[in-house]
């Protein structure tokens, strides 16, 4: 009798799982995955959610800053917004406070949401980010640089931008890989954007963050032709809760390393090794094509396990 149930269940799994590929594979291609009746009433009701978080925190915010600069009310904004979301924030290891220049890996735009939630930190994201609706918005309230990955005559602009950022809100962090990958995946990193650390601010240090999306990382992950607004409705008519762990690795002074490209190795190995050990085995290919960032796809990768 308990051998048929766990065949019930293990088929139940499978089918499951082969829908959410199907639909998955869909979205990464373009596709427009329409959302079922229960998906259309979490995406309203968690739309409606984050309209009234900005009609709390907005307000608070700008009175703020009528008496005061370095507001609270931003960080405590995207961190309720991410748990709207369906995040569940857990940190591991100790984010350092201020004068740090945080190096993560890169999946969803929950990223930004949570990271910032965790730690109040600004960022460095992709100028499509900023094209979503409401998200983008939201990320400007911190301070985040919006960059343009073919815009390579705007690179000392984007440096100055990510200076005063640093200086405003004593910690920045970037997504050097960038671009979105699956959670199974690190690109190579481009280290044009730490040339703010070339020479490295005095007092500033570096800290590597592993994002872990864990056994949903897939599913959440912003990858292929889907556009943003479909991945955030997407994301915000799933089902259920899902923990993302913000793994905060051991820090170092960028002034040990030769230049940005051996500050960028470094970060690079920390958060690998993390992955890999978080992951339970070692990194695949990533399976998508990035022309803007001259990334080509092996032509064995594929994105199924």
């Amino acid at each position: 009798m308990a051998s048929a149930s766990t065949e019930k269940i293990s088929d139940k799994a499978r089918r499951r799982a082969e829908k959410y590929g199907r639909k998955r594979m869909a979205a990464m291609r373009g596709e427009t995955v329409p959302l079922t009746v229960p998906g259309w009433f979490r995406f309203i009701l968690r739309t409606l959610a984050i309209l009234v978080l900005l009609l709390v925190f907005v307000p608070l915010h700008y009175a703020y800053r009528i008496f005061a600069y370095g507001s609270p009310f931003p960080m405590l904004f995207l961190r309720y917004t991410a748990r709207v979301a369906g995040a569940r924030v857990k940190i591991i290891g100790t984010p350092l406070k201020r004068d740090v220049f945080f190096i993560s890996n890169h999946l969803s735009w929950i990223d930004i949401l949570a990271s910032a939630g965790a730690s109040g930190t600004a960022f460095v994201a992709k100028q499509e980010l900023s094209e979503v609706p409401v998200i983008g918005w939201l990320c400007s309230l911190n301070r985040t640089v919006f960059v343009k990955r073919e815009n390579r005559m705007g690179v000392a602009e984007q440096i100055n931008a990510l200076k005063e950022a640093l200086q405003d809100n004593w910690s920045v962090t970037v997504f050097p890989e960038g671009t979105v990958t699956d959670g199974h995946s690190l690109l190579p990193f481009k280290s044009s954007m730490l040339s703010v650390l070339e020479p490295p601010p005095a007092g500033v240090l570096v800290q590597p963050v592993m994002l872990d999306y864990g056994s949903v990382a897939e599913e959440i992950g912003w990858v292929g032709d889907e556009t943003g607004l479909h991945n955030a409705m997407r994301v915000l008519a799933r089902k259920g809760t899902f923990q993302l762990r913000i793994n905060y690795l051991e820090p170092f002074s960028p002034a040990d390393y030769r230049g940005r490209k051996a500050i960028a190795a470094k970060a690079r190995e920390e958060i690998e090794a993390a992955l890999e050990t978080a992951l339970g085995k070692p990194l695949r290919d990533f399976a998508h094509t990035v022309e803007a960032i001259r990334y080509i796809a092996p032509e064995d990768a594929f994105p199924l396990e």
